[in-house]
């Protein structure tokens, strides 16, 4: 069966997000060995974790402390991937029935396949988005850590070659579309000033919650929209229902 135009777009934009996503597994890859260990135990977190912001947050705290930080290290990475288990709850409808599908898609569901889906506008469009951008990401990131952790230290700088800024902007692509009303500008405005106020002093995944957390506050409260406004059409596609 032949797709729509939405479902071909969310494929690309999974496609786009998911490549520039997973080229910065390399960087994790060349870092995890260096902070001591080895390029099973890396790729393992990479298969089993995968979760960037929690991957990094583990291995930044055992590069500091060693194996004696191991505890501390896991709680880190733990608390980072509790935003994934809020990102199942608006990820339920679009990934559908069944236990088998769940389950695949319980590890798939990081930021970006949860960005891609809830950019798009259509509930099939959104299906696609979410396993294309996933599958994308899954493969390609455990394949680019592997490369990372046997080149290790033969590659140099990883941060010499703009992996991480590749991926922030697949992001910024795929949001800038959604910045038309004057909430959504309000929302992206007030979590990028906090995100870029806390860096310098919490360390690396936590502005990310707290900007988060402000979002959530702007977005709830309507700080900057008016009650009487229509639903934008943009702000509201996960409320509906995705067949299995």
């Amino acid at each position: 069966m032949s797709r729509t135009a939405g479902e071909r777009a969310a494929a690309r934009s999974g496609w786009a997000v998911g490549v520039a996503t997973a080229a910065y597994g390399i960087s994790f890859g060349a870092l995890s060995t260096a902070s001591g260990l080895d390029v099973w135990q890396t790729c393992v977190l990479s298969l089993v974790m995968f979760s960037g912001g929690s991957q990094f947050a583990l291995i930044g705290v055992l590069a500091s402390g060693g194996a004696a930080s191991g505890g501390t290290a896991i709680a880190g990475a733990a608390l980072l991937g509790v935003r994934n288990s809020f990102y199942a709850l608006r990820m339920s409808r679009v990934v559908g029935r069944g236990f088998w599908r769940r389950a695949a898609a319980a590890q798939l569901t990081i930021d970006e396949s949860t960005a891609v889906a809830t950019a798009q506008l259509e509930p099939g469009a959104q299906r696609v988005g979410f396993w294309t951008t996933g599958l994308v990401v899954y493969v390609g990131w455990n394949l680019t850590t592997l490369a990372g952790a046997l080149l290790g230290n033969l590659i140099g700088d990883v941060k010499a070659y703009g992996l991480d800024a590749a991926a922030a902007a697949a992001f910024l692509g795929l949001l800038w579309p959604r910045l038309k009303a004057r909430q959504t500008q309000a929302v992206a405005v007030a979590a990028g000033f906090v995100a870029t106020l806390l860096t310098p002093f919490l360390t690396p995944g936590l502005p990310v919650l707290a900007a988060a957390a402000v979002a959530i506050v702007v977005g709830v409260l309507n700080l900057f929209g008016r009650r009487d406004d229509p639903p934008h059409p943009e702000a509201v596609p996960m409320e509906r229902e995705v067949e299995p």
